[in-house]
């Protein structure tokens, strides 16, 4: 009889809630045999040891052993990583009042933070004697310093920056990712790769 052969892929870094977690909780499976897959997505991991909210370094050989365990007779082939990241975090329940009263005061700390750091680069370059000096040279008057160009300047500030950060009314304007999407992902990898390492460190040491 030929071995079924099961297909598993699981991300780098896995998210879950809660404590006692199941095959299909951290991994994406197919196979053809609808009922063996079935039968494997709800197989409980129950050599994780979750024990309190953290980030937990696991190895995939792990889940194949338990699969192993229980079906033998299959053949598992990994399409995602060989070690990957379980984030465990407790699901927490916010009252509205305060997760408004939260997003109003980083709304409020983002938009005066910004302003500052707009007006002090404008101080440091003298944007507005660069402004009185062209606004003279083409017109030959004396600015009033609120002329065309600190309007458009004003205009393309705000423009640049919904065009910079690809979002406009809680909308994304493009598909394309942001440059501050791609620092996110990079600051997340390291941070993986970080845990990681720190991992087989311990897992040397322990070995000496």
């Amino acid at each position: 009889m030929a071995k079924e052969t099961l297909y598993l892929k699981i991300d780098g870094n896995v998210l879950v809630h809660q404590k006692n977690l199941t095959i299909k909780d951290i991994a994406q499976i197919t196979c053809s045999n609808t009922s063996l897959k079935n039968r494997i997505q709800v197989l409980k991991l129950k050599d994780f040891h979750l024990t309190r909210p953290g980030r937990y370094v696991k190895s995939v050989v792990e889940v194949l052993d338990m699969i192993h365990a229980e079906y033998p007779e299959v053949e598992v082939e990994n399409l995602g990583e060989a070690d990957f990241i379980i984030t465990y975090e407790e699901k927490k329940k916010k009252s509205r009042p305060i997760a408004y009263l939260k997003t109003g005061a980083v709304s409020v700390l983002s938009f005066f933070g910004a302003a500052f750091s707009i007006m002090t680069f404008n101080n440091d370059v003298d944007i507005q004697g660069l402004f009185s000096d062209i606004y003279q040279l083409f017109t030959g008057q004396t600015s009033d310093g609120f002329t065309v160009l600190e309007l458009s300047y004003s205009f393309g500030l705000g423009i640049g920056i919904i065009l910079f950060f690809n979002h406009f009314a809680g909308k994304r304007i493009e598909t394309d990712p942001t440059p501050l999407d791609v620092q996110m992902h990079t600051y997340e990898q390291d941070v993986n790769q970080t845990i990681m390492s720190a991992y087989a460190a311990r897992e040397q040491q322990k070995e000496q």
